[in-house]
C-alpha cells in the first residue's frame, strides 16, 4: 500500500527478494522493519546470555503488561474497555474459545431473526398477515402458515444440530486440563479457566493451551521441544529456550508460585515467527523474543515438563489470531435463486396490479350495473380494485413457493449424507470418514474452477524413506538378488533380522547392498554408511528398551535410521563424543567440530578423531555445492552425476556425501580460527560460514543418497483428473522452492516439457505489461488500463514457481517505514490534491499489477507459491476470486491453512496427524487428497446436476399451477377468485408434486460413478453455469406459461356447451376445477418421469404414488361424511366422484396430457439423436465401457534416464542452531546413565541423552 505522507518510503525498495526465506510477518511493525539488520539470521549465540540485560526494546510498542500470579493487577481501570456506554470489559481475553454461536436464551430469537432476514421468509410473513386480513383475504391463512412453521422448524433443527456440535468440540477444548499455580501449589484447572499471569506447569505430549513464556524445563538450561504440527503441518521437532535468569531460579514450586515478574511487550497479533518484549524481574530487565514462547496449539515433545506464565489467552492466542475471519459462503446457485426469486416477486406485483385494473376496469362496465352481484357494500371500482391487487398478490403467491427452500434443504441434506456414507472416501488407517461439515454447499463443489493445496500433510505425508543411494559410482535400491541380479519375480523385502538394532519398518528390496556390507570388501560402502551415522545433528532416545530417533527434519531421520538398518547404528551422543556400533562393534569417537547446515551453505559437516589419531571431515550436501568443492582428482564424479540424474527423474530427494583427511597441523590452525569465530559478539553466522569454507575443500566423492518425499496415495491421479476437468490446481505452501518443485514433479504437476517461469521472469513479465499500459493509458489517469494479449506465445505447457519474497514485491505488499518524523502537512489545497491524486494513482497501478499477475499465472496449467505466510496464502485465493470471479476450492491441513481455507468458496481439512485445526474451520473433511477426485467428480458433479433439474423443473411445475389462474381471470371478472379448490392449493407443493422432484434432487445420475470418474470432461457443465442460469429459467417459465394455458383451456373448450352421458352438464365450476387438477396432476408427474436419467424403484413408485394419492386424497376430500363434519371447510361434496366417472371428461383429461407431453418427447429425442450431449454419449455407450473400465489403467510415468535438466531438492529442512545446541553441551544432560543399563546390551563407552 502507499503510505499516506510524502514523508514515507518503501523498505528496502531496491532489495532483490530472498527466495530461502518466508517473508515478513503479516503485521510487522516499523519499528522491527528499522532494528531488522541485513543478512542476520536468528542463531543461538553462546554470548547471547551475557548480553540479555543490555538489550532492551523500545518501549513504546510493548503497551501489554502481564504480571505474573497477581489477578488483582488487572482490575486497574487502564486494563478496562468499555464495551457499551458506562459497561467495561478487561482487555485481557479469558482462556475459554467460543465458536457456538447460540445458548439456550438466545437460540429462539436469534434463529428467527436470521431466518427473518431471508427474503423469501419475510415475503411469506407479510402473505401470512395479508391472509388475515378479510377484506383481501382470497385463500385460507392456512395454506401458508403450515408451510411457513415447516420451513422455519426443518431449518431451526438444522441449525441447531450444528451449533450442538459445535458447544461440543468447544467444550472439549475448554475442560482439557492442567496444572496452575493456586495458593502456592500447583492445581489442576481447566484450560477455560486460565488467565493471563498465571503460571502453568505442562507435561511431554500434551498440548500447550495460551501463549505462554517459557519459565523453566526439566531439560538442560531449560530447553524444551514443541512440535508445531498444529500450526505449520510440519512434524519436525522445534526447539525453545528459556532465559539463563528463569533457569536458574525457577525451578521449584516455591519459587514459581513467589514469582513476580513483570511482562511487557506487544499487543496480540498474528506473527507465528516474532515476539518482541522484555521481563521486569529483582530489578533487571531481559529482553524477550520468539525463541522463549510457547504458542498455543503446539505439543510438548521430549520434554518431561516445562513451566510457563501465561501471556495471551483464548482469543489473543496467535493461533487464533491467524485463524481469519469466518465468512459466510453461500453458492453461485444460491445467488442466482434468489435473483430469480427476486425477478419473479416483481412479475407477480406487475401480473397482480395489471388484473388489478382489470378488475377496475370490469366493476365500471359491468359490476355496478349487474344487480345479482351486489355484495351489500358500497366501495368504489378502484378501491375494489386496490382490494383485488392484494388478493391476487395472495393467489398468485405459489409463483414464489415457500416449500422451494424446504425442498432445497432437505436435498442438501440428504447429499451431505451421502458424502458421508460413502465407503470409498473412508480411510481404514485413521478411522476417518469423509464428513460434510455444512449442508449448504454440496452443489458448488459441481463448479470448481481453481484449487489451492497446502503441500506437507496434504499431497505429501510428510514422511521420509531412503529409497536409493549410489555409493563409489554403483547405483543400489532396485529389486536385485544376493548375486546382483535384476529379480522379475515380485518384490521380495530385504531380512534385517540379523541386525538387532534394525526398527522392523525399514523397506528395502536390494539384497546385492547386503551381501557386499556384509561382505565387508568395499571399504567405500562401509565409508559411506559410517558418515550417515555420524554426520548429522539427530538426538538418541531410549523407552521400553528400545532406541529412538528425535530429528530436526523428516530427511535427517530418514538417513539415521537407513544407516542403523544397514549395521552403523547411532546410539548416543555427549557434547564432544558419538558413539557408533559398526556392524555389532561399538566404538566411540571424539566430535571436534560441527559444521552446521543453514539455507546459504546447504550443507553440515562433522569433524572427528578417529581411531589412531587421524583427523577426518565428513560432509554432506545439495550437490550443487559439493561438486563445487571437490577434488579435481575424482574418478567416480561422472558416474555419481549420472545417477543423480537418474534419481531427479524419479522426484527423489538428493544429497551427495564426501570426506576429506586434515592433518594435525592443517586442524590445529583452523581450529583456532573456529574459536574466534564462534567467540564473535556480531556478525558471528557469517565469520563461521567463511571459516567452514577453508576446510571444506578438496573432498572426496563417496556417493549420493536418494530420499522419497512420500506422497499419499493416488495423489498424481488425482491431479491428473482433476486437470483433465479444466480444473487448475496452484500449490500453495511454507516450504522452500526446491522442495516444492521437487514435489511438483512427482505429483505430475510438472513434467520435463513443462517451461517453469520463476518470480524473476515473473516480474520483468508484468513490468513490461505495466509500463506498456501506463503508455497506451496516456495522460488520463481515469482510462481503462486493459489489455487482453496473452503473457506467452505459443500453446507450450507452462507452470509459475513464485516465492512469497517475490510475490510481495510483484504485489506491491511490500512493508513501508517511515523517515525520521517530521511535521509535514499539505500547506494549500493543491497541496492535498495532489497527495490525494498521487495516493489514487499507485491504488489504481498496485490494482492493475495485481490484476496482471492473476492474468499471467492463469495462463499457465500450474502455480507453485513456495515460502509463502498464512496470510499470503488467503491473498492469492482472494485475488482469483476477485479478478476471475471463478469458484475457489482451498485444501490444507494445518492451522497455517486455516485463513486460505475460510476465504475460499468451498474449504476442505485433511484429518490427518496434523491436529484438526483445519477441519474444525473447513466445510468438508477427509482422510486423504485423493478423496477430493470423488468429492468433485462424483458427488459434486451430481449435486450440481440434482440441484439444476430439480430447480428448472420447480419453477416450471408451479408456473404449469400458478398462471391457470390469470386465465380464469379473464372469465370471473378479475375478481381473484380461485381455479382450483383451497385444499389442493394447500397440498399441491406439498404432497402432490413434491416426492418425485425430492427424488430426482436426491438419487438422480446420468452416468454411474466409475464413468464420471473415467470421463472428467463431464465436469465442465458446471463450470460454465450450462444447467442453471436465466436463459434456464425463461425456458422454464415459457414452458410453464403454455402447460398452463393447455390445462386451462383444453378442458374450457371441451366443456364448452357440452352434456355428459347422463344429461348432466359437466361443465360447472368444480368440475371443471377438479379436471383442471387431475390434468395438471398427470402432466408434471410425467414430466418429471421425463426428466429422470436414472430410474429406480423409489422413483416409479414417487410418480404414481403421488398420482394415486392425489385421486386418494381428493375422494376423501370430496365425500358427504367430511363434509357433514366441517361444512365450512370443505365444500367440493361429491364433485369428483361424479365429474370423474364422465368418459368425456378423461378424454379430455388424455387430450390434454398428450399435448403437453408430446413436444417434449420429440425434442428430447431429435436433440438426443442430432445434437446429444457428452454425457448422451457416455450413456449410449455406457456398457462397452463398464466392460472396459476393468481393464483402463492410469498410464505410468516414463521417466526418461539421464536427461533430466534439474537436480532434484536437497534433502535438508532443519533449522540452524542444532549444532551450536550439541557442540556446547546445552542439549546435554550432566547425568547420564551407560547404554547397556538401558538397552540391556554389553558394555559401551557411549553415552546418551535422556529427551523424553
Amino acid at each position: 500500500m502507499i503510505s499516506e505522507r510524502d514523508s514515507e518510503t518503501t523498505f528496502e525498495e531496491d532489495s532483490q527478494p530472498n527466495d530461502e526465506v518466508v517473508p515478513y510477518s503479516d503485521d510487522e511493525t516499523e519499528d522491527e522493519l528499522d532494528s531488522r539488520q541485513p543478512g542476520a539470521e536468528p542463531g543461538h549465540n553462546p554470548s547471547s546470555r551475557d548480553a540479555e540485560e543490555s538489550r532492551e526494546p523500545g518501549k513504546k510498542d510493548c503497551s501489554w503488561q502481564v504480571k505474573a500470579n497477581d489477578q488483582r493487577f488487572y482490575d486497574q481501570p487502564g486494563f478496562k474497555r468499555t464495551i457499551f456506554l458506562c459497561f467495561k470489559k478487561s482487555k485481557y481475553a479469558g482462556n475459554a474459545i467460543k465458536t457456538y454461536k447460540y445458548n439456550p436464551i438466545t437460540f429462539l430469537p436469534l434463529n428467527l431473526f436470521e431466518q427473518f432476514k431471508r427474503a423469501a421468509n419475510f415475503y411469506f410473513l407479510v402473505l401470512l398477515i395479508l391472509q388475515s386480513i378479510p377484506q383481501i383475504t382470497t385463500l385460507s391463512w392456512y395454506t401458508t402458515l403450515v408451510p411457513l412453521l415447516l420451513v422455519l422448524g426443518i431449518t431451526a433443527v438444522k441449525d441447531l444440530v450444528d451449533d450442538i456440535a459445535r458447544h461440543r468440540m468447544d467444550s472439549e477444548v475448554n475442560n482439557r486440563t492442567c496444572d496452575v499455580i493456586k495458593d502456592g501449589r500447583f492445581k489442576a484447572t481447566k484450560w477455560k479457566d486460565i488467565k493471563v499471569g498465571d503460571v502453568v506447569r505442562l507435561k511431554k505430549n500434551t498440548f500447550v493451551p495460551a501463549d505462554i513464556l517459557l519459565l523453566s524445563s526439566s531439560e538442560p538450561n531449560s530447553l524444551c521441544y514443541v512440535e508445531t504440527a498444529e500450526l505449520d503441518g510440519e512434524t519436525n521437532l522445534k526447539f525453545k529456550m528459556a532465559l539463563e535468569v528463569t533457569h536458574r531460579h525457577l525451578q521449584e514450586e516455591s519459587a514459581l508460585a513467589d514469582f513476580d515478574g513483570l511482562v511487557e511487550c506487544e499487543e496480540p497479533n498474528n506473527r507465528l515467527d516474532k515476539f518482541t518484549g522484555t521481563l521486569s524481574w529483582r530489578n533487571s530487565n531481559y529482553s524477550l523474543d520468539a525463541d522463549k514462547i510457547l504458542l498455543r496449539g503446539c505439543k510438548i515433545r521430549n520434554t518431561d515438563f516445562c513451566h510457563g506464565m501465561v501471556i495471551f489467552a483464548g482469543a489473543d492466542t496467535k493461533i487464533m489470531k491467524n485463524s481469519g475471519k469466518t465468512r459466510f459462503k453461500r453458492t453461485k446457485i444460491d445467488s442466482l435463486m434468489n435473483y430469480m426469486v427476486y425477478t419473479i416477486i416483481v412479475v407477480l406485483i406487475l401480473l397482480s396490479a395489471g388484473l388489478a385494473i382489470g378488475h377496475t376496469y370490469w366493476e365500471q362496465q359491468i359490476g355496478n350495473s349487474s344487480w345479482y352481484l351486489y355484495d351489500a357494500q358500497d366501495s368504489s371500482p378502484a378501491y375494489r380494485g386496490f382490494l383485488n391487487f392484494w388478493g391476487y398478490i395472495i393467489v398468485l403467491n405459489t409463483m414464489v413457493p415457500i416449500s422451494l427452500y424446504v425442498s432445497v434443504e432437505v436435498i442438501r441434506f440428504g447429499q451431505s449424507y451421502f458424502i458421508n456414507w460413502d465407503l470409498q472416501m473412508y480411510y481404514p488407517e485413521k478411522d476417518t470418514a469423509a464428513k460434510a461439515r455444512t449442508t449448504t454447499l454440496n452443489e458448488q463443489l459441481g463448479q470448481i474452477q481453481y484449487i489451492f493445496s497446502d503441500k506437507t500433510g496434504t499431497l505429501t505425508q510428510n514422511i521420509m524413506t531412503f529409497k536409493k543411494c549410489c555409493i563409489n559410482g554403483q547405483r543400489y535400491g532396485d529389486c536385485r538378488d544376493e548375486a546382483g541380479q535384476l529379480q522379475s519375480h515380485p518384490e521380495q523385502q530385504v531380512d534385517f533380522s540379523w541386525n538387532v538394532y534394525a526398527d522392523g519398518k525399514f523397506l528395502f528390496y536390494d539384497h546385492y547392498l547386503i551381501e557386499q556390507i556384509k561382505s565387508g570388501k568395499e571399504p567405500e560402502i562401509q565409508k559411506f554408511f559410517f558418515l550417515l551415522a555420524i554426520c548429522h545433528t539427530v538426538m538418541a532416545d531410549t523407552s521400553d528398551g528400545q532406541l529412538h530417533y528425535q530429528a530436526a527434519s523428516p530427511d535427517e531421520g530418514a538417513l539415521v535410521t537407513a544407516a542403523r538398518n544397514f549395521g552403523y547404528v547411532f546410539l548416543s551422543r555427549t557434547q564432544n563424543t558419538i558413539t557408533i556400533s559398526e556392524m555389532g562393534v561399538e566404538r566411540t569417537y571424539d566430535v571436534l567440530a560441527i559444521l552446521d547446515f543453514n539455507s546459504d551453505r546447504k550443507r553440515m559437516s562433522v569433524i572427528v578423531r578417529e581411531a589412531g589419531g587421524r583427523i577426518r571431515l565428513y560432509c554432506k550436501g545439495a550437490d550443487t555445492v559439493i561438486y563445487e568443492r571437490l577434488h579435481p582428482s575424482n574418478e567416480k564424479r561422472e558416474a555419481t552425476e549420472e545417477a543423480l540424474d537418474v534419481f531427479a527423474n524419479e522426484t527423489l530427494r538428493t544429497l551427495c556425501l564426501c570426506y576429506r583427511d586434515i592433518s594435525q597441523d592443517e586442524f590445529e590452525v583452523w581450529n583456532k580460527k573456529f574459536m574466534e569465530a564462534s567467540l564473535a559478539t556480531s556478525h558471528r553466522d557469517e565469520a563461521l560460514d567463511k571459516v567452514y569454507e577453508e576446510i571444506e575443500k578438496n573432498l572426496i566423492l563417496l556417493g549420493a543418497t536418494a530420499i522419497e518425499d512420500k506422497l499419499q496415495d493416488g495423489v498424481p491421479e488425482t491431479i491428473s483428473r482433476l486437470s483433465k476437468a479444466d480444473i487448475k490446481i496452484w500449490v500453495l505452501t511454507g516450504d522452500k522452492k526446491e522442495t516444492a518443485e521437487n514435489i511438483g514433479f512427482s505429483c505430475e504437476l510438472l513434467t520435463e516439457e513443462t517451461a517453469i517461469c520463476y518470480g524473476e521472469d515473473t516480474s520483468a513479465l508484468l513490468q513490461t505489461r505495466l509500463e506498456n499500459q501506463r503508455n497506451r493509458a496516456g495522460s488520463s489517469p481515469h482510462s481503462s488500463l486493459r489489455m487482453n494479449e496473452p503473457f506467452f506465445q505459443g500453446s507450450r505447457d507452462r507452470a509459475l514457481i513464485i516465492t512469497g519474497s517475490w510475490l510481495n514485491e510483484i504485489l506491491q505488499e511490500k512493508k513501508k517505514k517511515k523517515k525520521k518524523l517530521k511535521l509535514k502537512f499539505p500547506r494549500t489545497a493543491e497541496e492535498k490534491k495532489k497527495q490525494t491524486e498521487k495516493r489514487r494513482r499507485a491504488e489504481a497501478y498496485k490494482e492493475q499489477q495485481q490484476k496482471n499477475f492473476v492474468d499471467l499465472a492463469c495462463e499457465c496449467r500450474a502455480v507453485i507459491c513456495c515460502r509463502v505466510t498464512p496470510k499470503q496464502k488467503a491473498m492469492v485465493v482472494e485475488l482469483v476470486k476477485k479478478y476471475k470471479k471463478a469458484i475457489t476450492l482451498a485444501i490444507g491441513d494445518g492451522a497455517n491453512d486455516v485463513n486460505m481455507i475460510k476465504t475460499a468458496h468451498i474449504g476442505v481439512g485433511i484429518s490427518g496427524q496434523e491436529g484438526m485445526q483445519a477441519v474444525m474451520s473447513s466445510d468438508y473433511s477427509f482422510g486423504q487428497f485423493r478423496y477430493l477426485q470423488r468429492l468433485l467428480l462424483v458427488h459434486g458433479r451430481w449435486s450440481y446436476i440434482r440441484m439444476c433439474k430439480f430447480l428448472r423443473y420447480f419453477f416450471y411445475k408451479n408456473f404449469a399451477f400458478t398462471l391457470v389462474h390469470i386465465w380464469y381471470s379473464f372469465f370471473n371478472g378479475f375478481s381473484a377468485q380461485t381455479a382450483y379448490e383451497d385444499w389442493f392449493i394447500t397440498l399441491y407443493n406439498v404432497l402432490y408434486s413434491s416426492l418425485p422432484v425430492l427424488l430426482v434432487g436426491l438419487l438422480d445420475q446420468d452416468v454411474s460413478d466409475k464413468l464420471s470418474l473415467r470421463f472428467p470432461r463431464l465436469y465442465v457443465l458446471g463450470q460454465r453455469d450450462l444447467l442453471f442460469n436465466y436463459k434456464k429459467f425463461f425456458i422454464s417459465l415459457l414452458h410453464g406459461a403454455l402447460t398452463s394455458l393447455i390445462i386451462f383451456f383444453i378442458p374450457y373448450g371441451a366443456y364448452l356447451k357440452s352434456m355428459g352421458q347422463d344429461g348432466e352438464a359437466p361443465a360447472d365450476y368444480q368440475s371443471f376445477a377438479v379436471t383442471a387438477a387431475s390434468s395438471l396432476i398427470f402432466v408434471v408427474n410425467f414430466q418429471i418421469g421425463l426428466d429422470t436419467s436414472y430410474w429406480t424403484f423409489v422413483n416409479a413408485f414417487s410418480v404414481f404414488g403421488s398420482i394415486a394419492l392425489y385421486f386418494g386424497i381428493t375422494f376423501d376430500f370430496h365425500s358427504a361424511g367430511i363434509h357433514v363434519l366441517f361444512p365450512s371447510a370443505f365444500q367440493f361434496t361429491g364433485t369428483a366422484p361424479n365429474a370423474l366417472r364422465q368418459p368425456y371428461l378423461w378424454l379430455t383429461i388424455i387430450l390434454s396430457i398428450a399435448i403437453c407431453l408430446l413436444p417434449v418427447v420429440a425434442q428430447r429425442f431429435l436433440s438426443m439423436t442430432i445434437w446429444p450431449s457428452e454425457s448422451d454419449k457416455i450413456q449410449r455407450n455406457r456398457r462397452k465401457y463398464l466392460l472396459e473400465e476393468q481393464q483402463w489403467k492410469r498410464r505410468q510415468s516414463a521417466f526418461r534416464r539421464g536427461v533430466s535438466a534439474r537436480r532434484s531438492a536437497y534433502a535438508f529442512s532443519h533449522q540452524r542452531g542444532y549444532a551450536d545446541l550439541i557442540s556446547s553441551g546445552r542439549s546435554i544432560r550432566k547425568r547420564r546413565a551407560p547404554l547397556d543399563a538401558v538397552l540391556g546390551a554389553g558394555p559401551g563407552s557411549g553415552h546418551r541423552r535422556d529427551t523424553r
